[in-house]
């Protein structure tokens, strides 16, 4: 105890660092997001925003409690709370349709006359060639 008493003028107090010590040494764990807006830990699905369907996130994992915290982007922002897996909701969700400007794109192989119309113009105009 003397021993402690002398050292007490160097011993900073954390001061508002104190609420986020916990933070610190909390697990992130990676994940790849399902098609179907989900991921998975140690048994448990839950849900994560559709939109990051095929992306990584990361788990944010209390070390003591083995639980699912949070829920992080590629980048390390959070993205929310961890929900757990509704099987039933998950089902009737709404999902988002492919973005037009996809769509508008041609496809890979796709450039130029494809197989049809190459016969439909050798087959009614054979001397245009």
């Amino acid at each position: 105890m003397a021993r402690y008493q002398q050292d007490l003028s160097r011993i900073r107090p954390l001061g508002p660092l104190a609420a986020s010590l916990d933070a610190l040494f909390q697990h992130r764990v990676t994940r790849l997001v399902r098609k179907d807006g989900t991921v998975s830990y140690q048994g448990q699905r839950f849900e994560v925003p559709f939109e990051l369907s095929g992306k990584t996130v990361s788990l944010v994992v209390d070390p003591h409690t083995e639980t699912v915290i949070g829920v992080e982007d590629e980048q390390g922002e959070s993205i929310g709370a961890a929900t757990p897996l509704d099987a039933l909701a998950n089902a009737t969700r709404q999902r988002r349709s492919p973005d037009p400007a996809d769509a508008s794109q041609p496809q890979k192989g796709t450039s130029g006359p494809n197989l049809i119309e190459q016969i439909y113009q050798q087959y009614y105009d054979p001397e245009g060639e």
